[in-house]
């Protein structure tokens, strides 16, 4: 294709007003578990009326439409500069139509670019050459509310009692989750990530979150870890919004990266309720959303 903006357009549009189907039906699921004409419940009600309503009228899913995280998996023949233009293009367009908030501001004059672009790191672009023919672009919308409530450990944490293992581990995560208190709009999403330096850990723990909710986790070990962080995290009884309840977050993605002898990092990134995530796919003349 000699112009893919409309296209990735339509990506974020996607993206900012459509709910993906595992999490819709991983907050039906939450509705179901609270208790009837509690806080946690009308919470999770006007919740799920409000991606009703997003998906009928095309607006966004929430007010803050957050950092646009672009993955580009493209393969051998396409040009990184001519792919970022594609989509510096693109989010311009959205940001007119509405799909986007203006969000990129200067963080020296307080400016808003009005366009959400801002130099080389807003939109957030990421691109990898991949075998066969097909152009992979994956989009995330990450809000502020959820980021900021992200943390990092360093271990051993004597604060926390925490060693430098899976018990450590599971130890700062829930210490994460208590201090957030449901600030970060819960319930959420927990993307984990075990070792690596300061900066590849938080890009690493975003990536876990492009991973479906229903999707399993190929290390048995971590497996079993994120259903324990789920379920130990939901224990809190802190629930949607911080209301109380049995949904704290909706469940937990997890990967280990190699680190250096002298660190053990433990970082974890949070995405709120709004899990704004979608895929597109150009296999030749064909797009398709997933």
């Amino acid at each position: 294709m000699d112009n893919i903006t409309e296209q990735l357009v339509e990506l974020i549009r996607l993206t900012s007003t459509d709910l993906p189907d595992d999490v819709e039906r991983s907050l039906h699921a939450a509705l179901e578990a609270e208790s009837p004409g509690s806080a946690a419940q009308g919470a999770l009600a006007t919740i799920l009326e409000n991606v009703a309503l997003s998906r009928k009228n095309s607006t966004p899913i929430c007010q803050d439409t957050g950092t646009p995280i672009f993955y580009i998996n493209y393969p051998s023949g396409y040009k990184t500069r001519w792919l970022r233009t594609q989509i510096e293009q693109a989010v311009i367009e959205a940001t007119r139509r509405s799909y986007l908030r203006p969000n990129s501001v200067n963080s020296l004059s307080g400016k808003n670019s009005g366009n959400n672009l801002g130099g080389k790191y807003f939109p957030s672009i990421h691109f990898e050459e991949i075998d066969g023919d097909l152009l992979i672009v994956d989009l995330m919308l990450k809000g502020g509310g959820c980021e900021n409530v992200g943390a990092q450990y360093s271990l051993p944490d004597d604060s926390l009692k925490a060693g430098r293992d899976l018990s450590g581990v599971r130890k700062a995560a829930l210490d994460a989750v208590h201090r957030a208190q449901g600030q970060g709009c819960a319930p959420g999403v927990l993307g984990i990530v075990i070792g690596g330096d300061r900066g590849t850990a938080y890009t690493a723990s975003k990536e876990t979150l492009f991973h479906k909710l229903d999707e399993p986790n190929p290390d048995p070990q971590l497996a079993d870890m994120e259903s324990r962080l789920t379920a130990e995290a939901n224990s809190l009884g802190i629930g949607p919004m911080g209301f109380g309840g049995k949904t704290t977050v909706l469940g937990t993605k997890m990967t280990d990266l190699n680190r250096l002898p002298a660190s053990f990092y433990v970082t974890i990134s949070y995405m709120c309720w709004a899990y704004r995530r979608r895929r597109m796919v150009i296999d030749g003349d064909q797009v398709r959303y997933e």
